[in-house]
């Protein structure tokens, strides 16, 4: 990959995105750099963890990266991918609406030519804010451990995991910013089924604590699929096809597949794994979740066949 190509571009401006906001916790930046090492060594490139380190120590100006982005569905994509990135940890900072909105005077958009994708990806923040409460509001009902309720719980988790699955596959930039409010979902009801009480604040720490990076997710969603040469741009969606895009490496439905046993044993135990035995025992489950992956593929793309906006933001609420 030659350093002027469009795929570096939008991978640093969606870098970028996600230091935009001078805030990332250090967890956050660890996920964003293991992220990077692991789009290289997968795909024989050297070209993340060289951009991530320009973009930390602001090597890289704006500017000079947008200019190498002439394709307007280029541009375009830029614009969602920075928007995704910076709306994965809910509603946007100041600095962050200042970044995206430079970046949308760089690329020559005004508000008209954006404003049906900022209304998606608004509605979307909107329902993940109402995905579960924001505080606790009281302990629920335990649910005495057996196997009905472990199988019933692996249900919920593989079910989850297909939706995940298939919002990869959606050709509009707005279907990856639903899969971390999906997890979030997923996490609040095996702790509900568990007998704890969770809220947004616990369950984003939980998600940190297991080394899943809430911002890393989409940056490395995006990655796989710039650096696989699975994007294209047209009619308004992101475009590999269905059947190429699922040759790819698995991605979200083995991390959420990973993440909801991770939470299953971690509430049914009582909350005492550890930071370090929470990561090594996600790690240990990405494989299997991956072979799964490969066996539930027919029905992950019916389901990708079926969603639309509504649906989406319907399940996120949990209705």
């Amino acid at each position: 990959m030659t350093p002027d190509q469009p795929q570096q571009a939008l991978l640093t401006i969606a870098l970028m995105a996600a230091f935009s906001d001078g805030e990332k916790a250090d967890t956050e930046r660890e996920a964003i750099r293991h992220m990077a090492q692991r789009l290289d060594e997968s795909n024989g490139t050297q070209v993340l963890a060289g951009l991530y380190q320009d973009v930390l120590l602001k090597k890289v100006s704006l500017d000079h990266v947008v200019s190498r982005l002439q394709d307007p569905g280029h541009r375009q994509l830029a614009y969602e991918m920075a928007v995704a990135v910076c709306d994965a940890d809910g509603r946007q900072s100041a600095a962050e609406t200042r970044f995206l909105m430079d970046l949308k005077h760089r690329l020559g958009f005004n508000e008209a030519a954006t404003h049906s994708f900022d209304r998606a990806a608004d509605a979307v923040v909107v329902a993940g804010e109402n995905a579960v409460p924001t505080r606790s509001t009281g302990t629920p009902a335990a649910v005495p451990a057996s196997a009905a309720l472990d199988t019933e719980l692996d249900a919920i988790i593989l079910k989850a995991a297909k939706i995940n699955g298939a919002l990869e596959l959606l050709p509009q930039s707005w279907a990856s910013m639903a899969i971390i409010p999906l997890q979030v979902r997923m996490v609040y009801t095996i702790g509900q089924a568990h007998g704890v009480a969770l809220d947004q604040g616990h369950i984003k720490e939980f998600i940190a604590a297991v080394g899943v990076g809430v911002t890393s997710q989409y940056l490395e969603q995006f990655g796989r699929k710039l650096l696989g040469g699975l994007l294209g741009k047209v009619a308004g969606g992101l475009v590999g096809g269905l059947g190429r895009a699922a040759t790819g490496v698995a991605f979200s439905f083995a991390t959420t597949y990973a993440l909801g046993q991770v939470a299953k044993r971690y509430y049914a135990g009582g909350r005492q794994m550890s930071t370090a035995l929470l990561q090594e025992t996600f790690q240990s489950l990405l494989e299997p979740a991956k072979r799964l992956q490969a066996q539930h593929m027919p029905q992950i793309q019916d389901t990708a066949q079926s969603l639309d906006m509504g649906k989406v933001l319907g399940m996120v609420r949990g209705q």
